[in-house]
């Protein structure tokens, strides 16, 4: 496989970290337990990472050193959302990603609030979000599922396909050309793994959707980097049946525009946006010019984000703590052991 920098991704962000010439530069394409793959106009290869691979996302630019992966390049986007369980953790989900494609299908699947989510999450890493609606060719109206995807953000581009039909996916190549990295994020079910087979020419196996609830099996099991038929790259992911947003609050101001512009309008500055006077939410509602339901789901995503970022930063602060404790009895035992 002939491929350059470019090729693969490489900006002049990059090259302000890296040179090329001298220093190695590979980009990830799968992450395991403890090595990475990786890709460079070289080849491919598998790289030992003595750390772990926990800081490291597909679609990251690594330096190689010798056979071990080593710093990680400053990220020009990164998606990541909190660890699934109890456990106080981010977890990246890929990296560089210039295009964050937001796949759901036109049936039961198709929620206002996850979509959001969704959103959020492209916004606040910095990704150009791009809606695709599969089994559109399976809807009685696919256009009103259209219409209320375009409907959730100006931010936001949106195409209804059928994902089975090769003619129908190559409306996603100006997305996915030379140098261009696009994320499929959604839940299982909707067609990732065929749209991936279609952008590819790949052949992963794929699974039947459950009827009652239109909801699918996992078939990607881990994330990985692969080259599209268009030049571009393709990360495909495992279906979330979950998206826990923490430190995203950019990302909602920029999704909730509307709302956060009514705000700065309200009589009180500590205004809850329930029955204050002056209040500008409630009026916009009153008129007709904001849905009551937008505004219920920026207060909840609010709420969210601010319970997670809050845990997170308590845990990270408690480890460090932990950390300064350890060292103090290490040091302690030590001074002993002198005398």
């Amino acid at each position: 496989m002939n491929i350059s920098y470019s090729d693969l991704g490489w900006t002049p962000h990059f090259a302000r970290q890296a040179d090329p010439e001298t220093q190695n530069p590979c980009r990830v394409t799968a992450v395991h337990r403890n090595a990475v793959d990786v890709i460079s106009p070289i080849g491919t290869d598998t790289l030992l990472a003595p750390k772990g691979t926990s800081h490291v996302a597909v679609g990251d630019w690594i330096l190689r050193e010798g056979e071990v992966a080593g710093t990680v390049l400053e990220r020009q986007s990164v998606l990541k959302r909190r660890a699934a369980g109890t456990a106080v953790a981010e977890q990246l989900i890929a990296a560089n990603v210039t295009v964050m494609g937001i796949v759901s299908s036109c049936n039961a699947d198709f929620n206002l609030a996850r979509l959001e989510r969704y959103l959020v999450l492209a916004s606040d890493a910095g990704c150009l979000p791009l809606f695709i609606l599969t089994k559109a060719d399976l809807s009685e109206d696919a256009s009103k599922y259209l219409k209320q995807a375009e409907r959730l953000s100006p931010l936001a581009s949106a195409i209804a396909m059928d994902a089975t039909d090769i003619e129908d996916v190559e409306r996603l190549h100006p997305w996915i050309g030379v140098g261009e990295t696009l994320a499929l994020l959604g839940s299982s079910g909707v067609g990732k793994t065929t749209l991936r087979n279609a952008l590819t020419g790949e052949a992963a196996a794929t699974q039947g959707i459950r009827e009652d609830d239109a909801k699918g099996r996992h078939t990607t099991t881990s994330r990985e980097m692969i080259r599209t038929q268009a030049g571009g790259w393709l990360i495909d992911t495992p279906g979330m049946r979950a998206l826990r947003l923490t430190d995203v609050d950019d990302g909602i101001s920029a999704v909730f525009a509307d709302i956060e512009e009514l705000v700065r309008d309200c009589r009180f500055s500590d205004c809850t946006h329930e029955a204050e006077p002056g209040c500008a939410v409630q009026m916009a509602i009153g008129a007709g010019e904001l849905d009551e339901d937008r505004l219920r789901r920026w207060k909840k995503l609010l709420a969210e984000d601010r319970r997670n970022s809050e845990t997170l930063a308590e845990a990270r602060a408690r480890d460090k703590g932990f950390g300064k404790m350890v060292k103090g009895v290490m040091k302690r035992k030590r001074f002993e052991q002198d005398w």
